[in-house]
């Protein structure tokens, strides 16, 4: 990338959420589910360098906590099913989201920092 180009922060998120490099879109951005790829095998952009630290993992957090505690209070206080079978569905919808958001959360601060051209100490 030309150092003087401007990077398109929305772009580069929307390709990041699927997974593929902000950069070009084609090549993978993880080489697992949370790490990420030395080089982008189609633009050879280096994302090894990047890390999102402890910001991924608060965004999921956040994000589904506001998505179940609405659904557990409701159905806390008008559902008819036992503790013990709320208890396992909040929990399971919980994990699932998690494991769900958790490396999109991290594709859209990989890209953020990217495209901010922000690099890591």
């Amino acid at each position: 990338m030309i150092q003087g180009e401007t990077r398109d922060t929305m772009l580069s998120i929307r390709r990041a959420l699927r997974g593929r490099c902000p950069n070009c879109g084609r090549g993978r951005l993880f080489a697992t589910y949370l790490r990420q790829v030395d080089r982008c095998a189609a633009c050879g952009e280096p994302w090894g360098e990047l890390r999102a630290d402890d910001a991924p993992p608060w965004l999921t957090i956040l994000v589904v906590g506001h998505l179940v505690a609405p659904v557990a209070l409701w159905l806390v206080k008008y559902s008819s099913l036992p503790d013990w079978a709320i208890s396992g569905l909040l929990a399971t919808t919980a994990l699932l989201l998690c494991l769900v958001l958790l490396p999109r959360a991290k594709g859209l601060f990989l890209a953020a920092i990217w495209a901010s051209r922000a690099r890591s100490s």
